[in-house]
């Protein structure tokens, strides 16, 4: 089994797009927490599941930019995060998650998307971020189409329940304009995650954005149950809990059974992990490293864990 760290680029793709095959013959009918099936895929394919307001399919693979396009404007900087664009629309995913205060994100972003001329392929999430008042997070959203080069973005979400009422009526407004499609509340801690419940009972909101991993799994409390009753999407971030995973299993082999999901690498185990919830519709992991790229990607392929894997992972990160 190969590691993350040594998963090479070339095994995982071929000329313009993921080279999967392999795991072409994995089900997608694993049995899950609930006992509700997850929807099947074409073999060989990026795994997608439908928004509940739209039915639109969404691949289950996204990318997070928090950190990991923070940079400046050296050619050594920028030919990685061409190629990590590159691979990721080869692949068929679609969403990007960013937001303005992620440092140069969204500039560096929109200048990748405009370089690439990739816009109309992808599915752009932004969010109103540490702003207060209307006209805050007005001018902040009119920045940020100036920053990733585009007149509209599909998901507009407030960041970290920040000023919640006024900047979700904002969000609202511009999707009556058609400036936004969709719209979602997010946060990132646990304790958080009441307070979000509360405001999706109120809101009812396109999407929620959250937490959750094998090692932070309140989300299944309550926040993805009543995801799945109101009918909300959800964005799963902090996968790999900023990277702390792989301590844990640092210089061990990935488990027999992680063939069983088509996975070679500790990362996929990761982010199948969260999409065998069946309220979960995409995570978002971040990187700037091709090969973690590809890594990602496949873990949106063949199957994912059924209950007995995902204690075992659990179990495994104890």
């Amino acid at each position: 089994m190969t590691s993350r760290r040594n998963f090479l680029t070339a095994t995982a793709l071929a000329a313009g797009g993921l080279a999967l095959a392999p795991l072409g013959a994995c089900s997608q009918d694993a049995p899950t927490t609930t006992g509700a099936p997850l929807p099947a895929q074409t073999p060989g394919s990026l795994a997608t599941r439908p928004i509940p307001a739209s039915g639109e399919a969404l691949p289950v693979i996204g990318m997070g930019t928090s950190g990991s396009l923070d940079v400046g404007d050296a050619p050594s900087a920028r030919a990685p995060l061409q190629e990590v664009l590159r691979l990721f629309v080869a692949s068929g995913a679609t969403l990007i998650d960013t937001a303005p205060t992620y440092g140069r994100s969204e500039p560096v972003l929109g200048e990748l998307i405009a370089a690439a001329g990739v816009r109309d392929k992808l599915f752009l999430a932004t969010k109103l971020s540490g702003v207060s008042g209307r006209e805050q997070g007005l001018a902040q959203f009119e920045r940020s189409l100036r920053d990733l080069g585009t007149d509209k973005v599909e998901l507009l979400q407030v960041h970290n329940l920040r000023d919640t009422d006024t900047q979700f009526a904002l969000i609202e407004a511009l999707k009556r304009q058609g400036r936004v499609r969709y719209s979602g509340l997010t946060h990132y801690r646990e304790e958080a995650q009441a307070e979000l419940a509360t405001a999706m009972r109120r809101l009812r909101p396109d999407f929620v954005q959250i937490n959750y991993s094998p090692v932070s799994r309140g989300a299944e409390r309550e926040v993805l149950p009543l995801a799945q009753e109101l009918g909300i999407a959800v964005i799963i971030n902090r996968a790999f809990e900023d990277g702390r995973l792989f301590a844990r299993v640092r210089n061990r082999p990935v488990p027999d059974w992680a063939a069983e999901v088509g996975a070679d690498s500790w990362a996929q185990l990761f982010l199948k992990f969260a999409l065998s919830h069946p309220a979960v519709n995409v995570v978002i992991p971040a990187t700037s490293k091709p090969k973690h790229q590809a890594d990602n990607l496949k873990a949106g392929v063949g199957a994912f864990l059924d209950d007995a894997q995902r204690a075992a992972l659990i179990a495994a990160l104890g």
